[in-house]
């Protein structure tokens, strides 16, 4: 699943461009993983279960990391945008680990990077943020290339390709949420909320669905919080060593993980529809996170 969005703690240090680099690598690395394990484990357990074991475990090593600082990081003065932008998360991770079952990993990752092209669509409605036309043809050529991957029409399962286009539409939503927390409220405690209304609503429903794990199911489910814990730590680390615009662009190396992953675990290859529609996005993507960026710099 693509990285949430996580906003540095403090201002970028200068001259460190090349740590922050690494750091946004490794957190896509991270992330990719997370969702390869989540599609081995479905192989043998529900999605209920894997994605109570995502975020269960999640706020527990976040947990045991605040320890004495928990009762300070759970103050917060928006608690209903919280809830509602943890929902929303919890919708995509759903959708997402669910479209795994039936698309290839690559697929449902390159499908997931029209999320930011939501939220440049509904950055005007929500956020009455002004957005050219050139922008907004950025947006329709990247569903382009989504519909490219999906193929309406074609012999593929166009219900299972859905599940991560909505995936990406609710993680577009959770983007704006956290773009409008970032300005009262704290990282940590953001980050936190993420977690635990995920954790106490999936530990209502996973006894309904449960399946006794055995000691390799148990350290999977616990390494799906590790690394969600790991890569939210390595993104912070990495837009705290750089600006934005020098890391942002290296999110799309999630497809050469993906990729990797779905050939070693699982045999599988992208097709050419799917590399054409892969390359049509994230072209897109850059050229919008391109005119954003020089706008921002026309505004200063």
């Amino acid at each position: 699943m693509a990285a949430p969005a996580v906003i540095s703690p403090e201002p970028p240090q200068t001259g460190n461009a090349k740590k922050g680099i690494f750091w946004m690598l490794v957190t896509m690395l991270m992330f990719v993983t997370m969702d390869a394990v989540a599609k081995v484990l479905m192989e043998s357990y529900p999605v209920a279960q894997v994605v109570w074991a995502r975020f269960a475990f999640h706020v527990l090593l976040l947990t045991l990391y605040l320890n004495r600082q928990l009762p300070a990081v759970l103050r917060t003065g928006r608690l209903r945008l919280q809830l509602l932008r943890s929902i929303f998360l919890l919708s995509t991770t759903i959708l997402f680990f669910t479209g795994l079952q039936y698309n290839q990993l690559v697929t449902a990752s390159a499908i997931m990077l029209v999320g930011p092209l939501v939220v440049t669509a509904l950055s005007m409605p929500l956020l009455k943020e002004h957005v050219g036309r050139r922008r907004w043809a950025g947006v329709v050529i990247g569903f382009t290339g989504a519909l490219v991957i999906i193929r309406p029409g074609t012999d593929m399962v166009e219900l299972a390709a859905l599940l991560p286009l909505g995936a990406a539409v609710t993680y577009a939503l959770y983007q704006i949420a956290t773009r409008v927390l970032t300005h009262t409220e704290q990282g940590m405690t953001t980050l936190y909320y993420t977690a635990l209304l995920g954790a106490v609503v999936t530990s209502l429903a996973v006894p309904f669905f449960w399946t006794a794990p055995d000691l390799e199911g148990w350290l999977l489910m616990a390494g799906l919080g590790l690394l969600g814990g790991i890569g939210h730590f390595c993104m912070i680390r990495s837009l705290s060593l750089a600006p934005a615009a020098t890391v942002v662009p290296f999110t799309y190396s999630n497809l050469i993980w993906a990729t990797l992953f779905g050939f070693t675990l699982f045999g599988d290859l992208p097709d050419l529809w799917t590399v054409a529609g892969a390359l049509i996005i994230a072209g897109s993507g850059l050229y919008i996170f391109h005119r954003e960026q020089r706008r921002e710099r026309e505004i200063h």
